[in-house]
């Protein structure tokens, strides 16, 4: 974890990528072991990574890149480091990494990529050809593979307030609003989301709908995670996040503006880390590792209909 927040932006004079440091259990190397890949056009050894496609965030880029080189679906985790390194055409490559774990697949020798190995850290660490990947594996050993992963999202867009006619907690998407749901849906499958849950509004229920219909799952429907009731009893939203903080899986959360910028504060507090910017607008998502209830890491990324911004810890 660095130690001071920083804020990834795109440039436009940079060109974007996205990797893992993909890894599986297994006993006999201490509890896991990595995947590196031999590129035969460059003749290296290097961890999985590919440059992000038009429209494309740096997380779901991330997820295709090791699905398409290596077979295996991944579940991202945590974000790890972003490395840069000059290019011949005086832009430079920026790169940014995650830790995922290979869930299922088989590796296919393909043009992109004709060797894959699973091995230790260290042997790892000795095989890549390049010092940057090294830094990338040391990061990924610096916390606990056995945490928890918690995806809170703000409901997508849904007009405004003084605009609709009725219950406000009926007051469904716009049009805006279900192209963002839809544009999260891959952000959720890349994070590997076991299950659903959100804030009794209609706007919450309808954003993570497309992957509780992916996943053919119910919503779980969260009463303490409105903003009214957060407001009546912000300890009972605290307590069940820290439940599901605790539980196997990852977690996936829909909330409201007034209530996820309070939880992910109480949670850095409690567990003495700072928070990365963050401007929480609709349809943003915080991707929070925790191991024992307490908070790892936090990122943040906006809006994958409003660029590329990612913010980590």
């Amino acid at each position: 974890m660095a130690p001071s927040p920083k804020k990834k932006k795109k440039d436009k004079t940079s060109v974007l990528a996205a990797g893992a440091v993909l890894w599986r259990h297994n006993a006999a190397h201490h509890g896991i072991e990595i995947a590196v890949i031999h590129r035969p056009r460059y003749d290296d050894w290097s961890l999985p990574k590919g440059k992000l496609d038009a429209g494309e965030t740096p997380a779901v880029a991330a997820a295709r890149e090791i699905s398409e080189e290596t077979g295996y679906t991944p579940r991202l985790g945590r974000h790890l480091i972003r490395v840069s390194y000059p290019l011949k055409d005086a832009k430079r490559k920026e790169v940014d990494y995650w830790s995922a774990e290979a869930l299922h697949g088989e590796f296919v020798p393909n043009e992109e990529c004709d060797q894959l190995l699973w091995l230790d850290v260290d042997k790892a660490c000795k095989k890549v050809s390049y010092n940057l990947d090294r830094r990338v594996i040391k990061s990924f050993t610096k916390v606990a593979i056995d945490v928890t992963t918690l995806l809170i999202v703000r409901h997508a867009s849904a007009g405004s307030r003084e605009d609709f006619i009725g219950d406000d907690t009926q007051r469904p998407l716009d049009a805006t609003g279900r192209a963002q749901a839809e544009a999260l849906l891959l952000h959720f499958l890349a994070f590997g989301v076991t299950d659903v849950h959100s804030a009794d509004r209609v706007r919450c229920t309808q954003t993570v709908a497309p992957i509780a219909d992916e996943l053919g799952s119910d919503i779980v429907i969260e009463p303490t995670l409105s903003e009214e009731a957060y407001q009546d009893d912000p300890a009972k939203a605290r307590q069940r996040i820290l439940e599901l903080a605790k539980a196997p899986g990852t977690h996936l959360i829909c909330s409201q503006g007034g209530v996820i910028p309070h939880l992910t504060e109480w949670l850095a507090r409690r567990s003495g880390i700072p928070l990365p910017p963050a401007e929480n607008e609709k349809a943003s998502l915080w991707v929070l590792t925790l191991l024992d209830g307490y908070l790892i890491t936090a990122d943040y990324l906006a809006s994958p209909m409003s660029g590329t911004a990612l913010s980590t810890t």
